[in-house]
């Protein structure tokens, strides 16, 4: 199979509903501080590269369960990061993908939030069983040309709904949400909002944090997770 649908898949998989509905509506919330979670990621993908990869080709291995059990032998090792990797899939990745998933579709298309869940099962089990490997990469090449040009259209749309990009920072301050909470402060904009780099103590997302701690998780979720 050529590079540009694997990679396409890679990118697919990695950017999900997830980070469209959820990412942007912290970043909405709390300000651009949150982009330290994809910038962190650069780096963190060159190891994945240069070094994670080729030790995992070298060894003939597909899953990290494998490469365990073949570095340090023993079963108990094996099912023991197998479980934790599907307990930690299911609880923390797939199941806000799937929400956020189906709250786009309700938005879209007005349907019921948990028909709307099902129905994303359905669809995926389907062209997943019935094409194997080979049908995810190809729907996730797809989807890599949908998601990218659909931000592309949507960042244009809603920097000339705001007039530019230059009074971005104006009308965030003044935006109001439409939901809040009894909290009459919860929905007002940070100060720091339009800080990357927030203070060490005082932030939300102290940047000792996001640019030195983060990485240790960065490297799980990039070069090692299932």
């Amino acid at each position: 199979m050529a590079w540009w649908p694997i990679g396409s898949s890679l990118f697919a998989s990695s950017e999900g509903s997830g980070l469209f509905i959820g990412l942007a509506g912290t970043g909405a919330a709390g300000g651009i501080a949150v982009a330290g979670f994809e910038w962190n990621a650069t780096y963190v993908l060159l190891a994945l590269a240069w070094i994670f990869v080729p030790v995992y080709i070298s060894s003939g291995i597909v899953t990290m369960p494998e490469y365990l059990g073949r570095r340090f032998g023993g079963e108990r090792i094996r099912t023991y990061l197998a479980v934790l990797s599907l307990l930690l899939s299911v609880f923390t990745k797939i199941s806000a993908d799937l929400y956020s998933g189906a709250l786009f579709v309700q938005m879209c298309l007005g349907w019921n939030l948990y028909l709307s869940t099902v129905l994303m099962l359905v669809v995926t089990a389907l062209y997943t069983i019935a094409g194997g490997l080979a049908a995810v990469i190809y729907t996730d090449t797809l989807q890599t040309f949908i998601m990218i040009v659909g931000s592309v259209i949507l960042t244009i749309t809603a920097l000339n709904k705001i007039g530019g990009f230059g009074n971005l920072e104006h009308v965030y301050s003044i935006a109001v949400p439409s939901k809040i909470i009894p909290n009459s402060t919860c929905h007002l904009p940070r100060a720091d909002a339009m800080h990357l780099f927030r203070d060490a103590v005082t932030g939300d997302l102290p940047w000792p944090g996001m640019t030195l701690g983060l990485t240790i998780l960065a490297t799980w979720y990039w070069c090692t997770d299932q």
